[in-house]
This record gives C-alpha cells, structure tokens and sequence, in this order.
C-alpha cells in the first residue's frame, strides 16, 4: 500500500512540475520561433545595406556569416535561460564548456583568426583569381572559416583560412596587367633576326596585347638542340590568357611559311666501324 502511495505521489509530482514548466516552455518555444524570425530579418538587412552601399563582397559575407552564428548563440543563451536555467550556473557551464571546446578545436580557432586577417590585410578579395596551397582558383565566398574557390574546371574547393594566412598566396588580379614569356626554339640554321622581327610583328598586330611597355625578344639559350628565344609581353588580365594563345597559334603558322624550323629533340648517332687485316 505505501509503495502504491509513493506511486501516486511521484505521478502528481510530475503533473505539478508539468504544469509549473509548461508556461516558460512555451514561452521558450515563442522565443525560439521569434528568433528565427528575427535572424532571417537581421540577415536580409545586412544584406540589402551592403547591395545599396556597395561594399566589398569579401567584408559582406564574413560579416554575414559572423552575424548569423553570433545570433544563434544569443538566441541559445535567451531559450535555456527561459528555461529556467540560472545565468550564473549558464556562464559556469559555457566557460567550462568554452575550455573544453577551445582545447578541442584549436584548429577551427586558428582559421577564425586567419578569416579575422584576412579581411584586415585584404591578399585578395572575392573575383579575384589566386593560386595557393596548391589549388588554382576564383574566389567565390570568404567565411569565418574557410575561403572556397572555384576552379578552372568548375570545382568548389574549399581552404581553411588559417592555412591560407600563414602560407603563400598569388594574387593573379591584384595588377590589372600581367607579363607572359613564351620560350620557342629555332634550329641553328634558321635566322635568328627574321624569327625575332616575326614574334614581334605578331605582337604588334595583336591588339589586346600591349604597346607599353613594349614586347622584347631575347636569345634566352643555346640549348643542344635549338636556339631558345624568349618572348616578353604585358596583358589585361581578363584578355591574358585570349592573347597567350593567339601568340602561340600564330607563331608556328608563320614560321612553318618562312621555313623557320622548331626543332624537336634528337640524338645522333656515330658508328664506329674497325677494318680487320689478315695477312694471307
């Protein structure tokens, strides 16, 4: 009998603590539902402000992503205090917590602070095309934590910002114009002035490439089987690549009609042949 006392004493403890909780609990569910709201709102704020300032699309979505962890956190802090939760014991256990987590993720708080960088010192912001880690690409979006690039064959690849602050960078878009050097060789019986007045009649046709500073030819080496000749000229950078190529096509095309040979590697061979006497 009294354990069937006890038993009915613990289910209307249950109900009374039900009913005690039921209010910050839905109150909890109303906060958590506004905030949800209100960091959408927040966010499409941010975002409109910088459409109509027009700043840079780097500092827009560090920002962006800044602001929308920072009020998930808030918004956590808000829903168990309402739960009734003490902020006193909330701060004890978000310290603690803090620690553990920090000791743990040593990594990703190496790459906020390489975001944090970043954004100050501004290598390279998002459009601009760089080469680091070994990965060649477009940058597309800079977060707190990762810098993701778009490759030349359309990939996403993603980079952790502190591997990118402590490591080389290069920036192809922080000088609007670029220097190619195209190396062709010639065979030693061609005529090295004609080739060289021909690579810059090329240049001096094409008009993306520039005038100023002018294109240089130069006799870079006299390897073992061609005379090199190095080709120097400055671009634009969105028509780098367009004038890169055209050089290409149109050299061999025009030494192959002025009988310009490009030599192709090639060995020699001397067979040494010994006369054999016998006296009969």
């Amino acid at each position: 009998m009294d354990k069937f006392i006890d038993y009915k004493q613990h289910i209307s403890n249950a109900i009374d603590w039900v009913w005690d909780a039921l209010p910050n609990l839905i109150l909890a569910l109303v906060i958590l539902f506004i905030g949800f709201w209100i960091m959408k709102f927040i966010n499409r704020m941010v975002h409109r402000f910088f459409e109509v300032k027009d700043y840079d699309p780097t500092l827009e979505s560090f920002l962006q992503s800044f602001i929308r962890i920072s009020l998930k956190v808030i918004l956590f802090v808000l829903v168990v205090t309402q739960l009734g939760v003490k902020s006193s014991s909330l701060v004890a256990v978000v310290g603690a917590a803090g620690l553990a987590i920090g000791l743990a993720l040593q990594g990703s708080l190496s790459n906020f602070a390489g975001g944090v960088l970043i954004l100050l010192f501004k290598p390279f912001k998002v459009g601009d095309f760089i080469s680091a880690q070994g990965v060649d690409g477009t940058v597309k979006e800079i977060s707190i934590f990762t810098t993701k690039l778009n490759t030349f064959g359309n990939q996403l690849a993603i980079i952790p910002n502190g591997q990118l602050s402590n490591h080389n960078i290069i920036n192809y878009n922080s000088e609007s114009t670029r220097r190619d050097n195209i190396s062709v060789g010639i065979g030693y019986t061609a005529d090295i002035k004609k080739a060289k007045a021909i690579l810059l009649a090329i240049c001096a046709e094409y008009d993306a490439i520039l005038k100023d500073p002018e294109p240089e030819v130069y006799v870079s080496d006299l390897g073992d089987n061609a005379i090199q000749l190095s080709l120097r000229f400055w671009a634009k950078n969105d028509v780098f690549w367009a004038s890169h190529f055209h050089v290409l096509e149109e050299l061999k095309h025009r030494f192959d009609t002025n009988h310009i040979e490009i030599p192709f590697p090639q060995r020699v061979i001397h067979q040494a042949t010994s006369a054999i006497t016998s006296d009969n």
